[in-house]
């Protein structure tokens, strides 16, 4: 899928918003100490890997990354040696330390263990591609999605990120969430995924302003033609949104009003659960 350039960043692939050569030159040209310390470049090593990059050789990340090829392979020994990178012959890949390490992030893992055995519900009643997702900075960040063989696979995947602006998801988080960050999505430049994204501020608001009249988002081939999604926010103990719960199915066999009661049915129960959860763990 081709996504239009609107951003300055250049055209994005799927949900990749890391991985992305000139992406990464334009992070560190913007923060110069993200690559001036050891941290720094182990974070633009780490982040050269996007999620179509099984493995990569040494002078790829090199290049991608911006840091000097004797700093990666210096770094890159010390990595595997904590299990953050592996080799595969000559070439490396992320190792299954960092998978670890990512599964005990709190919010995370009571999210998604509150949530997922309600989404394999959701998917029993709508045989659709379920999706559960956060806000992170000014995207969406998917924690979990529950499909079919040969159901959507792109652009959402585990890990991966969209805009806000037009997922059904994002608009979900937006239209429910802190008034703060949609103040700052509306002062940057909306990417043009497709020819039915949203493109200004004014019919996002308007699109934001049904969502709270109806409970629920809605997203028709914003952001992949031929598909549709709805979803509806879902609420932490203190009442502020925390995550976005959407189904997505083709354009030609969505039902919306099915759709949208499924989910406000499993909300409620979602949020009791993450409230239990995070007692628990508290």
């Amino acid at each position: 899928m081709t996504r239009v350039p609107v951003n300055g960043l250049g055209p994005l692939t799927g949900s990749e918003t890391l991985g992305d050569p000139d992406r990464m030159h334009a992070l560190a040209e913007e923060s110069p100490e993200r690559g001036s310390s050891v941290l720094g470049k182990v974070q633009l090593i780490l982040e050269t890997f996007g999620p179509d990059d099984e493995h990569l050789s040494l002078s790829e990340i090199a290049r991608r990354s911006g840091v000097a090829k004797a700093s990666v392979h210096r770094l890159a020994q010390e990595l595997l040696r904590w299990g953050l990178l592996e080799r595969r012959g000559s070439d490396y890949r992320l190792g299954m330390r960092l998978f670890e390490i990512g599964q005990r992030v709190p919010r995370q893992r009571i999210i998604r263990e509150a949530a997922r055995p309600y989404m394999e519900d959701l998917y029993q009643a709508t045989n659709e591609t379920i999706h559960l997702a956060v806000l992170d900075g000014l995207e969406v960040f998917y924690l979990e999605k529950v499909s079919g063989h040969g159901q959507i696979t792109r652009p959402s995947r585990v890990a991966g990120r969209m805009p806000l602006h037009c997922t059904a998801t994002g608009k979900a988080l937006l239209a429910f969430g802190a008034r703060t960050v949609l103040d700052e999505v509306l002062t940057t430049p909306f990417e043009r995924v497709t020819p039915h994204t949203v493109s200004t501020p004014g019919l996002l608001m308007q699109e934001l302003a049904r969502a709270r009249e109806l409970g629920y988002a809605v997203e028709r081939e914003q952001t992949r033609i031929g598909f549709l999604s709805v979803a509806i926010p879902l609420a932490g103990s203190s009442g502020a949104t925390i995550a976005a719960l959407s189904v997505t199915a083709p354009v030609f066999r969505a039902d919306v009003t099915k759709f949208a009661g499924l989910l406000s049915m499993v909300g409620g129960r979602i949020t009791k659960t993450i409230s239990t959860l995070g007692r628990a763990t508290a």
